[in-house]
């Protein structure tokens, strides 16, 4: 009998595309679905970057590219990092895949080796594919804990204390996804004075919600004395421009760069070349839908966030960027007699018609922490109010 390996049956997911087959198969069934699970944009892509992948198209520039990327899309990509990180970048030094995941695990499997006991510290809560990507590169993921009363960040302390000689790779994500805390430049410097006494340690910067920012300001840990060479920069086109589709991503570092294009020629080849033209318009044209998106998403997290902290049993903090919100919902589970935060994500989902993600979907629960849900306010003012009185409702209607 053939048999499936262990390391595939292990494989994590993202459980935001498993409760959207959950939210669309309710849909499909007549239900009255109300979603705040799938973390993506709900603008269309600017019009001047659709016509620069149509006219790609028309001009026939439809092969294979270099596994790195099309010349004119690295060199776009660095200087958009020296604008926006105060750094020299070389385009030599910058990668584009289908994506910008994929660096998480190309990133992974260029700095541990498998079976060797490498340990790599991960956010939680955070983004899920961190844990899974660890797991199945085959080396040991040491969790970091976000904690509500660091408004979401973790204790530099915290770090100095969870490094061992088996450390290989620290994974940073600011803005963070889920809980849309920010690392303040404070701590920001504080976690590079620790990592400078340990020169062992590469960092995965995951900024892809790095132009989202409304309370601080956005700060890279490359732009610090010391780290950039061992930082590998993620970004890419997905938030920013409403580019989740077309799938564009890239990194950048010096030492890795060449690694991370034989990753790619021997997965994706190379990213589409239609998008990656795409992508240079993103990157070098105007920004006046880029900042209009933006500045939307910030009136609806104030939105969002002032209607959740008057629902029965709820509190939420300011998230500082990114779209989610991250409610506590400890007492909301208790007044409706929900065990955890899962039991009332899903009596939200069937009682009331209101789809959100739970804590669980990004990692164990930080003991101390209590109960959160996650919502991702890429959704109209309008679904956003009726949202959140269908959950307002659901806790009054369910008081046990």
């Amino acid at each position: 009998m053939v048999n499936v390996s262990q390391r595939a049956q292990g494989l994590g997911t993202e459980n935001a595309f498993i409760v959207l087959a959950e939210v669309n198969k309710l849909i499909r069934e007549g239900r009255d679905v109300i979603s705040f699970c799938i973390g993506q944009p709900d603008f269309h892509t600017p019009m001047n970057i659709q016509d620069a992948g149509v006219k790609a198209i028309r001009e026939g520039r439809h092969g294979y590219t270099p596994s790195a990327g099309i010349a004119e899309l690295r060199q776009a990509v660095a200087d958009d990092f020296m604008r926006t990180r105060g750094i020299k970048v070389d385009a030599d030094d910058v990668v584009v895949a289908a994506g910008a995941k994929p660096f998480i695990a190309y990133t992974i499997l260029s700095t541990t080796d498998y079976g060797a006991g490498d340990e790599v510290i991960y956010p939680v809560p955070g983004f899920p594919i961190y844990e899974s990507q660890i797991k199945a590169s085959g080396a040991v993921g040491v969790p970091i804990y976000l904690r509500e009363s660091r408004n979401f960040s973790f204790d530099p302390q915290e770090l100095a204390d969870k490094i061992s000689p088996k450390t290989k790779l620290l994974i940073l994500n600011s803005p963070q996804n889920p809980t849309g805390g920010i690392i303040s430049k404070k701590d920001m410097e504080a976690i590079a004075e620790i990592l400078r006494k340990h020169p062992q340690i590469w960092i995965f910067a995951d900024e892809i919600y790095g132009r989202l920012i409304y309370e601080g300001e956005f700060v890279s840990i490359a732009s610090l004395p010391g780290m950039q060479e061992r930082t590998i920069i993620s970004d890419g086109c997905s938030k920013t421009w409403a580019m989740t589709g077309w799938r564009l991503g890239f990194a950048a570092n010096k030492k890795l760069a060449p690694f991370f294009t034989t990753w790619i020629t021997n997965t994706e080849s190379c990213a589409s070349q239609i998008t990656q033209w795409a992508g240079v318009e993103a990157l070098n044209g105007p920004q006046d839908d880029a900042n209009r998106m933006r500045d939307i998403f910030h009136k609806r997290r104030d939105l969002i966030v002032g209607l959740l902290n008057h629902v029965p049993g709820v509190t939420c903090k300011n998230p500082g960027g990114a779209f989610y919100a991250w409610p506590n919902v400890t007492e909301a589970c208790k007044i409706t007699g929900c065990k955890d935060s899962e039991e009332f994500r899903k009596r939200l989902l069937n009682e009331a018609g209101l789809a959100v993600l739970a804590d669980i979907h990004f990692g164990p629960r930080v003991e101390g922490e209590g109960q959160h849900i996650r919502l991702s306010y890429a959704a109209s003012d309008d679904a956003i109010k009726q949202g959140i009185q269908r959950m307002t409702d659901f806790i009054n209607k369910n008081r046990v």
